[in-house]
């Protein structure tokens, strides 16, 4: 009888604990909270063990100090570079300009002018880029890949990567542990190495949590390309093939990727090094102490990366940012659309005030889950008067936000809470008419390939699929 109070006892001395951790912990949503109470009191044993897996965005002691560590040690961009020269460059417009500010907040990286870049919107001619890009490198190449495939278009970057090398060329290929766990466990990881490429493996992964540990599902979501100082590919698109192989029944993957030249690319670099010197023990600042002569030909840009270890909402705040500047135009594909409630309402409020507001998803999505969650937003989005297409030639995989013809964000992050939080992620915004034009045209062809999602469509839904969808949706805040 003693045994058994001591016991309850002590398992209500543990539900209220962790109940007033899941209270105190900052940067949580009031709903979030709220939904982590009821949790953890109404089912303690399993509320408390869901808790200690997903409930804290944390990727453990050890990591997190090494992380804050890293980025004091590293120079600043604005020391390492003639960046005075470079901002002279970068002629945004007083409208625009406070969305650079508010990067710049993120990762401290300034604004740079001089940059080129190509648009690739066939997975295999970006890879295709990319190999070549590598088999002419003259210096290094540096890769990191959330998703590594041990398929057609993942081997051809393993082929290039032991050439170069051998040749001379410092390679340094780095991929997270779950999400290219068949790459990192392949006799190919092991090819490279032996070829003399330096590699590098994101969030180990473990199934067991801990505070030193941290939450299992953490994951660098970031695809990075950089090629001799000057090079840098960001978009959507993983180290795989079109028909991604895991998924073949979502397939086509459709992705958008360009490719970069100029000073951003030593912003890429930044972000690759700190990841590169968080989890491997080689000291890559001297490659960040550039004095090189910048070039002025070319149009301003901004790279920012967002994750666990950098300062909470700032990945939502750039896609409100854009949403509230905008004065003409939106138009956004993403295959992942969880947001918080205030992105909720920009969105809403942007086609209220009579921006002409446009959203493209997959119309089949490989998350179950997520499609649901997405499809519960679609009647207050039509509502407000935004525009939502379905895309059916594929897994629309893109990620593009583009507003009044000249302002465009390109990279890793979708519209959920997976990107908000949990994941790591890399962008760039830049500022040009004519690269937004291309993503413009890019984004016309996938609603020429979509169907229209009206009122009365969703209308038309059953009570049980809107009770699902609606259901889905109330996980968000506490996953």
């Amino acid at each position: 009888m003693l045994w058994s109070s001591l016991i309850y006892l002590g398992l209500i001395f543990l539900e209220l604990s962790f109940i007033s951790r899941a209270i105190l912990r900052p940067h949580r949503e009031p709903s979030s909270r709220i939904a982590w109470v009821v949790v953890i009191g109404v089912v303690p044993v399993v509320g408390i063990l869901v808790y200690v897996m997903f409930g804290e965005t944390n990727i453990g002691r050890r990591l997190t100090a090494r992380v804050k560590s890293i980025k004091r040690q590293l120079p600043k961009l604005s020391s390492a570079s003639r960046v005075d020269a470079l901002a002279e460059s970068a002629e945004v417009p007083e409208p625009y300009e406070h969305l650079f500010r508010a990067a710049h907040s993120i990762s401290g990286f300034p604004t740079v002018g001089g940059n080129t870049a190509k648009l690739f919107s066939v997975s295999d001619e970006s890879i295709d880029a990319i190999v070549d890009d590598i088999d002419q490198a003259q210096q290094h190449v540096h890769l990191l890949f959330y998703i590594w495939l041990t398929d057609h278009n993942g081997l051809k970057v393993v082929e290039a990567l032991k050439r170069a090398a051998p040749r001379g060329v410092t390679c340094r290929a780095m991929a997270d542990d779950l999400g290219s766990r068949d790459m990192v466990r392949s006799e190919h990881w092991k090819a490279m190495a032996a070829a003399g490429v330096k590699l590098g493996i994101a969030l180990p992964f473990g199934l067991i949590p801990s505070p030193r540990s941290g939450r299992i599902d953490l994951r660098n979501h970031r695809k990075i390309v950089v090629i001799d100082h000057n090079i840098t590919y960001c978009g959507s698109q993983n180290c795989a093939d079109a028909e991604f192989r895991v998924k073949p029944k979502y397939a086509p993957w459709v992705d958008a990727v360009m490719r970069f030249e100029g000073p951003i690319a030593r912003q890429n670099q930044q972000l690759f090094v700190t990841d590169w010197m968080t989890y491997v023990d080689e000291d890559l600042r001297p490659l960040l102490v550039r004095r090189d002569e910048p070039t002025y030909d070319g149009f301003a840009a901004q790279a920012f990366g967002t994750g666990p270890t950098v300062r909470n909402s700032a990945m939502p705040e750039i896609f409100e940012s854009l949403m509230f500047t905008a004065r003409r135009e939106i138009v956004i594909t993403t295959p992942y659309y969880v947001p918080d409630e205030s992105m909720q309402n920009a969105l809403c409020a942007a086609a209220r005030r009579g921006v002409d507001t446009t959203i493209v998803f997959p119309a089949k999505n490989d998350s179950f889950i997520v499609a649901a969650a997405s499809r519960s937003y679609y009647a207050d989005l039509l509502e407000a008067g935004v525009k939502i297409f379905e895309y059916v030639g594929g897994l629309l995989h893109t990620k593009s936000f583009t507003i009044d013809g000249v302002v465009t964000l390109i990279g890793s992050a979708n519209m959920d809470r997976r990107s908000f939080d949990l994941n790591y992620e890399n962008n760039i915004l830049l500022y040009d008419a004519k690269m937004t034009g291309e993503m413009r045209s890019l984004q016309k062809a996938y609603i020429a390939k979509s169907n229209a999602v009206t009122p009365e469509t969703v209308a038309a839904w059953s009570v049980r699929r809107r009770l699902l969808n609606n259901s889905v949706a109330m996980l968000g805040p506490l996953l």
